[in-house]
């Protein structure tokens, strides 16, 4: 397992994979500390998770570092993400205790009916390298404060923040085998999930991937979350303020370069104020820095590989070939490093990649409507239902029209973006279930009613 710089090329580090024998020691230490963790008190589990926190502000720098040179995000972007993870510790560390507190029902007189939220056991999460920090957090700070424990299995291509991860659990003082990361290959994924010691597993990923994992763990009966790619729309309407929304909106389609399946990609945009949004859209994004993902000043780094770069051109020139349109961008840059420079199609014919495809990357497409009813046509026409955004002057307006977008998370006059207050995640080819808030902390764990007479 080789870790290399996308900026460079260069190899920064080198991993022997895990193998079964590894991989079965591993469960063993998860089932063996959830005997003890899941009966430790909540305050306990509680002020493990606050210190986390503080292990990430105090060593944000060094964890920011292992992304950037992992997988190109910009060092200050990824300073941000440490700072979000150590948030969403400090968020379940205070409201783990009313999130998991015991709801009572009506039942006769004499008697008690409530319920209580315990936890499952062995909870497996294999993760993507987008937010190598961010998506491992949001999953792990409310889990294992329920009572699970946990074992990542992270992208092949970050397992120096794999083992980071693991690294501030442990200088917070977890005990021994409540959270482990395990450098196994892909193909041990489904021994995993079916072994009995896993109790359920969650994925952020690939559809082919989500499906894999979903397939084998219903096959044994058990619990998945998965939050899966996205095409997200991002709705300029006749009366929004095109300023604002353009220089959001560049941001929303390229920070971590693109990278997100958040991001916006499609921009659909009402006749009225479409050329000067368009025109707008194309000067913000000039204005971006493309470059060394160490320099604090930069935007957009590197694309995390070059296969990932190569596989968003080929997407870019099929679309160009069909009829796009490129404003701005449309090839690889002639440097060191997997850069693609932000771009921008229109005039996008149905049935091109740009159309029906994800853009993992720096890509965005600009379409015209002529109404209202046309651009929820057109944000609906996507087989994901991740995200999406609208852009209005009139806050009832967006919040009628949020009620017909086919999507997990809406945001009016804002860009998508996980938040540990609220739930997340999608509907159809973007997953089932969700992560955050009170909801996602009730995912993995039994729901157990207790009837006393």
């Amino acid at each position: 397992m080789e870790s290399v710089n996308p900026a460079t090329g260069e190899q920064v580090n080198s991993y022997e994979y895990a193998d079964e024998d590894e991989v079965e020691a591993v469960l063993d230490r998860a089932s063996d500390a959830f005997d003890l963790w899941s009966n430790e008190p909540l305050r306990k589990r509680e002020r493990l998770l606050a210190d986390v926190a503080e292990v990430l502000r105090e060593r944000k720098r060094t964890y920011a570092e292992q992304m950037t040179v992992e997988m190109g995000k910009p060092f200050s972007q990824a300073i941000a993400e440490v700072e979000k993870c150590a948030w969403v510790c400090d968020h379940y560390a205070e409201y783990a205790g009313t999130y998991l507190a015991d709801e009572h029902f009506p039942s006769p007189p004499g008697t008690t009916a409530k319920t209580s939220y315990e936890p499952l056991g062995t909870v497996l999460a294999v993760m993507p390298w987008n937010y190598p920090f961010w998506q491992v957090f949001r999953y792990a700070a409310p889990y294992i404060t329920a009572g699970n424990v946990g074992v990542l299995k992270h992208a092949s291509s970050v397992p120096g923040c794999a083992l980071a991860i693991q690294d501030a659990f442990e200088r917070a003082g977890y005990p021994e085998g409540v959270f482990q990361s395990v450098l196994a290959p892909s193909d041990l994924v489904d021994e995993m999930i079916s072994d009995d010691r896993v109790k359920a597993a969650t994925l952020t990923g690939s559809g082919p991937a989500g499906r894999a994992v979903a397939s084998t763990a219903g096959e044994h009966l058990k619990k998945t979350v998965l939050e899966l790619g996205g095409s997200d729309p991002f709705i300029v309407l006749d009366d929004a303020d095109v300023s604002r929304a353009a220089e959001r909106g560049a941001w929303a389609r390229n920070q971590n370069g693109g990278q997100s399946c958040i991001a916006a990609k499609r921009f659909v945009v009402h006749d009225a104020v479409y050329d000067e949004f368009t025109t707008e859209l194309v000067d913000a994004i000039d204005e971006l820095t493309v470059g060394d993902p160490m320099d604090e000043q930069t935007d957009i780094g590197p694309q995390s590989a070059p296969h990932f770069l190569e596989e968003l051109h080929e997407q870019v020139t099929a679309s160009v070939e069909a009829g796009a349109e490129v404003l701005v961008g449309g090839e690889p840059l002639d440097r060191d490093g997997a850069y693609y420079p932000p771009t921008v199609l229109t005039d996008v014919p149905r049935g091109c990649p740009a159309s029906t495809e994800e853009l993992f990357g720096p890509v965005a497409t600009v379409e015209r409507v002529q109404s209202e009813d046309e651009a929820v046509a057109v944000a609906n026409r996507t087989r994901f239902g991740l995200g999406a955004s609208v852009w209005t002057a009139d806050r009832d307006r967006g919040t009628a029209l949020a009620s017909e977008i086919e999507a997990g998370c809406v945001y009016v006059n804002q860009l998508v973006k996980s938040d540990p207050r609220v739930p997340f995640g999608g509907i159809e080819d973007s997953g089932y279930g969700r992560e955050l808030s009170e909801i996602g902390m009730q995912e993995f764990v039994n729901r157990k009613t207790v009837w006393v007479e």
